[in-house]
């Protein structure tokens, strides 16, 4: 089982979320700015979305300045947005275990705080 939290230092967001959620010592924590996800990594989160779309941040300044909304992106643009740059990865992710949590939503928020119950 895995217990791991990626997030950017950064985001003000993110450190809002991580505060909140508390997590103990058992989760790994990865700065992704620091240390960006490599493809296994990226395989992992993959196999828990079953998609590389949801992984992927549309609200960066990247995606938006390069008007990539427009573009028709497929999965492996998506997979390859994500491994050429740490702000494509939607964040913070939370792996708890079998879950999944991915991005900053309140509703996102509340169930990875439900699953740490």
């Amino acid at each position: 089982m895995m217990k791991k939290v990626y997030y950017l230092s950064t985001c003000d967001s993110n450190k809002r979320i991580l505060k909140e959620l508390n997590l103990s010592k058992e989760f790994v924590k990865q700065e992704i700015k620091a240390n960006p996800v490599n493809e296994k990594e990226l395989e992992k989160l993959y196999n828990y979305t079953g998609n590389y779309e949801n992984l992927v941040n549309k609200r960066s300044r990247l995606y938006t300045s390069r008007k990539l909304s427009a573009k028709n992106l497929t999965e492996i643009d998506f997979k390859n947005l994500i491994l050429e740059h740490y702000t494509f990865l939607k964040r913070p992710i939370l792996i708890n275990d079998d879950q999944i949590f991915v991005g900053n939503s309140k509703s996102v928020v509340a169930a990875a705080l439900e699953s740490l119950r």
